[in-house]
């Protein structure tokens, strides 16, 4: 089979296509041919050694892809020959909280990853596609999805009438504002771009600021919201952007850390955390639970992802360059057929 191996850590120069021998499922485990895969943001960190020390090259990278069910090993039972399925970020936490153990288990990172066209996963790592969603649509949901919806419902207990900052349009902020609005929220987003904002507005955001425009965009947050805040944050920048969302949010409010696209590094002041009572949650993806009870709402809802591009396998490096160039609204996919 080809398969896309991360050989070093010198960036997506690095992303060389290579033959590997079909793998096969052994018990419990599930052979699945693999239809599309998404970039995330970590994807790139992969490829430029800027993930942490513990990986090990060559990596098949990439947490995120969907496929069908093609062999079972013995004992299989949660799905069959022929199920459309997802694999889970942490193949290893299936629910409750995330420990070091489970951390190791995450796909594209701790274990080879989906950019091949045959992957072999435990039947317990995987996921039920909503029916109504393709492969490709499929594919966006395990890392970016499931993020948004552990910041903003299983911990965010998001409900009607709450107030909600997101940081820019990438695959978490779009699934987030879909997310906050089924359940009633108002959503405020930011952006350096105009057409994106237009774009987050026809998708139901209520009030856009650019930040190129407005650098001091939590000021303008505080004013939409009567001088008082929002209720959640879902924070994607990082140290570069996290002081103006310590000053958006309400008092008692919460931040939901999830990225570093701004960087690292810069030092952060305590004391509005303190002041304002603030809960700063990191959220790092979800659980299988999480990810089903998210695809249950999405099938109620018919919620889409939004998709951005749709690059081949054969161009699997330009779709990497393609979001490192942050030109994408939505999610970025690598389609295998």
């Amino acid at each position: 089979m080809k398969a896309y191996e991360v050989q070093s850590t010198t960036g997506i120069d690095a992303l060389v296509l290579v033959g590997r021998p079909e793998p096969k499922p052994t018990a419990g485990q599930v052979l699945i041919k693999v239809k599309a895969t998404s970039l995330n943001y970590r994807d790139l960190l992969v490829t430029e050694g800027a993930y942490g020390s513990g990986l090990k090259y060559p990596l098949i990278p990439m947490s995120d892809g969907a496929g069908e069910v093609v062999e079972v090993g013995e004992g299989v039972t949660r799905v069959k020959i022929g199920d459309r399925v997802a694999g889970i970020f942490f193949q290893n936490w299936i629910s409750d909280s995330l420990t070091k153990e489970k951390m190791k288990s995450d796909l594209g990172g701790g274990i080879d990853g989906m950019l091949a066209e045959y992957v072999v996963l435990y039947q317990d790592g995987l996921v039920i596609l909503p029916d109504y969603l393709s492969y490709t649509e499929g594919a966006t949901l395990p890392c970016a999805a499931v993020t948004a919806w552990h910041a903003l419902v299983t911990k965010g207990n998001i409900s009607a009438g709450d107030s909600v900052l997101l940081l820019g349009t990438g695959g978490v902020s779009t699934f987030a504002l879909k997310f906050a609005k089924i359940h009633g929220a108002r959503v405020i987003v930011t952006s350096s771009s105009d057409e994106k904002l237009r774009r987050s507005q026809q998708l139901g955001a209520d009030e856009m600021i650019n930040y190129k425009i407005t650098p001091d965009w939590e000021k303008q947050v505080y004013q939409l919201t009567n001088r008082t805040g929002v209720d959640h944050v879902v924070e994607v920048g990082g140290a570069g952007t996290l002081p103006k969302s310590l000053q958006a949010v309400r008092i008692g409010g919460s931040i939901s850390l999830i990225g570093v696209l701004s960087g690292r590094g810069n030092e952060i002041d305590p004391m509005p955390i303190l002041f304002k009572s603030l809960t700063v949650q990191g959220i790092y993806v979800g659980s299988r639970e999480m990810f089903e009870a998210m695809n249950q709402a999405m099938q109620k809802y018919q919620i889409k992802p939004i998709i951005d591009r749709v690059f081949p396998f054969a161009e699997a490096p330009e779709a990497y360059r393609y979001l490192k160039s942050a030109a994408h609204f939505g999610k970025v996919v690598i389609q295998l057929e």
